[in-house]
């Protein structure tokens, strides 16, 4: 025990941590994956599964075997780390409220294990919370528990164990993309198919916050290390790209018609996804690339989507 004591003191002092990584096999997660190692750290990552676990077994990694609804598995994996970060999320959308509920409890069994110590927990939510009540961009130093995205169970979360004094900071993502997915616009463009056209609310004028995968990955890195109780971090390489804007290129993409929706007909094309859907997200990421000396250099959304080959990706 002493010695292990020891051992991760000097990790911890030379900035070099034994990571438990989750979602280190997803979309985000398996990007962070690389930049940890490069910058020497240890990672612990966290599998479902067993092709999973070897993916990580061959990249140099060890392996947890575990899942967010076993929540001894979350703790035993943050009791064999120096600092967490929790990417791992359900993303069925079709359930998307119970799913950031589910969120929740991982993050508060995190909190059991490192309650008392000063090891880091980096936590994932949306860039939404970060809009005030009254509208305009979102900023990092706003939490606004109000927001329609039901992420905010997460920061709700956080929060609680951050007045624990659990060294908590939160990761706010906004559409995180690459030629193969986007957020939410991957759901999008499964309902265009199932609709058989490409819709937006009114004028389109509502702009959702973008950056890719690669940008995204190397911020999550750079802020476990700065390890700041209560930071909160915009991985927002463009403040806000219109919704027409995006569906002009699904349509394009997709060969399918591009059509306005009243707020009425939104409910019935989008289902699950209306309550985002219209909703004007613009963020900012000022503060973090100033603290973090961030700098995304991926390629744009439209870019993306516009590379991206429809037949290939049916989902």
């Amino acid at each position: 025990m002493i010695e292990s004591m020891i051992s991760r003191s000097k990790r911890i002092w030379r900035y070099i941590m034994r990571i438990f990584l989750t979602g280190a096999t997803g979309f985000i997660g398996s990007r962070i994956l690389p930049e940890l190692l490069a910058a020497g750290h240890e990672v612990l990552g966290l599998a479902r599964s067993e092709d999973g676990a070897r993916a990580l077994a061959e990249a140099g990694v060890r392996v947890h075997r575990g899942s967010l609804e076993d929540l001894a598995s979350m703790r035993s994996g943050a009791e064999e780390a120096d600092a967490i970060i929790h990417t791992a999320f359900d993303h069925d959308f079709s359930r998307f409220v119970e799913n950031c509920e589910k969120d929740r409890k991982v993050i508060s069994a995190f909190g059991e294990v490192l309650k008392g110590s000063s090891r880091p927990l980096l936590i994932t939510s949306g860039t939404g919370i970060g809009i005030p009540d009254e509208g305009g961009i979102g900023l990092e130093s706003v939490v606004n528990f109000n927001h329609p995205n039901p992420r905010i169970a997460s920061e709700q979360a956080g929060q609680v164990l951050l007045e624990q004094g659990i060294n908590v900071s939160v990761m706010r993502l906004p559409q995180v993309h690459d030629t193969s997915r986007q957020g939410l616009i991957t759901s999008w463009i499964a309902i265009a198919r199932t609709q058989g056209k490409v819709a937006f609310v009114g004028e389109g004028a509502n702009r959702w916050p973008a950056a890719h995968v690669g940008d995204v990955a190397r911020l999550y890195a750079l802020a476990i290390t700065r390890s700041e109780p209560g930071a909160r971090y915009h991985a927002v390489a463009e403040e806000g790209v219109p919704a027409r804007a995006i569906a002009q290129v699904l349509a394009d993409g997709l060969d399918l018609p591009l059509v306005s929706l009243s707020r009425h007909e939104m409910q019935d094309y989008f289902g699950w996804l209306a309550m985002l859907a219209s909703e004007d997200m613009p963020a900012s990421s000022a503060r973090t690339r100033e603290i973090t000396g961030w700098v995304p250099t991926g390629p744009d959304l439209l870019t993306d989507l516009k590379a991206m080959n429809y037949a290939a990706n049916p989902l």
